[in-house]
């Protein structure tokens, strides 16, 4: 709503069966654009079913990266979510834990595989 007082966080992680290529890098391509709605697809459902779930209020794809080599591609988004007194004060690490849980141990995000030790919450 206008005016809403909102708070954001960083969520990135790694796809290790997505590979990367330049048009990922172009926010205007096909190819980034189809992913882009994809990735949402999948994450905003996890943390709307997470603790933040009732304050939460969307994710952005800011950008894909190569991963380690070229097979993998980072996802780094920027997510928001309600913040007053009667929101409870967003806990990071709580966040990591839920969506820890949620992604099969980070191994899975839909048809994706994850690197298990790519996901980072505010990090």
């Amino acid at each position: 709503s206008p005016g809403a007082i909102t708070e954001r966080f960083t969520l990135n992680f790694t796809i290790t069966n997505l590979m990367f290529t330049t048009d990922l890098q172009t926010p205007n391509s096909r190819k980034f654009r189809s992913t882009e709605k994809i990735m949402k697809h999948y994450i905003d459902p996890l943390l709307q079913n997470s603790s933040i779930g009732p304050h939460f209020s969307g994710c952005k794809v800011m950008g894909f990266r190569p991963g380690k080599n070229r097979e993998s591609t980072g996802v780094d988004t920027i997510c928001s979510y309600g913040k007053g007194s009667q929101v409870p004060k967003f806990n990071p690490a709580e966040v990591y834990q839920e969506l820890k849980g949620m992604t099969s141990g980070i191994t899975k995000l839909g048809i994706y595989s994850l690197d298990n030790k790519s996901l980072y919450v505010n990090g």
